[in-house]
């Protein structure tokens, strides 16, 4: 399956607006392409206790979860502090790469956007080269 990274960016930018950051003011969306072609959305969701609020990659990763999809292609993600424009790109933090190496192989692809027409497209496996892994 292509993968219309346009779309996807697109996908992203709509789940920022919905993004809830008052304390950190970064506000970030992500957009989840499954094998199935349907996209999962997610935004960041704070709380005042802070580890208790939600990255919006792993917001996208239960919404397609919850519909039942277990295999993915690309995950395209927006963020800053200003919520309406970016000035750099934001990659997945550590939390979220290790989630997404439950359900991904390292030739996942990440696309990181500053606009639907400015992105940066890594691989799962180069950015989390040695996740923690049970079966050591």
């Amino acid at each position: 399956m292509d993968i219309n990274i346009n779309e996807l960016i697109t996908s992203a930018i709509g789940a920022r607006k919905n993004a809830y950051a008052p304390y950190s003011e970064f506000y970030v969306g992500a957009a989840l392409l499954a094998a199935s072609g349907k996209i999962f959305v997610g935004c960041n969701a704070e709380n005042s206790s802070y580890p208790v609020g939600i990255c919006a990659e792993r917001s996208a990763f239960a919404a397609a979860l919850s519909a039942g999809e277990r295999d993915f292609l690309a995950l395209a993600l927006i963020g800053g502090k200003n919520a309406e424009k970016t000035h750099k790109f934001c990659y997945p933090c550590g939390m979220c790469r290790q989630f997404m190496s439950e359900f991904c192989k390292p030739d996942f692809k990440i696309i990181s956007a500053k606009s639907e027409k400015e992105y940066d497209i890594n691989t799962l496996g180069k950015l989390l080269t040695k996740g923690f892994d049970l079966d050591v």
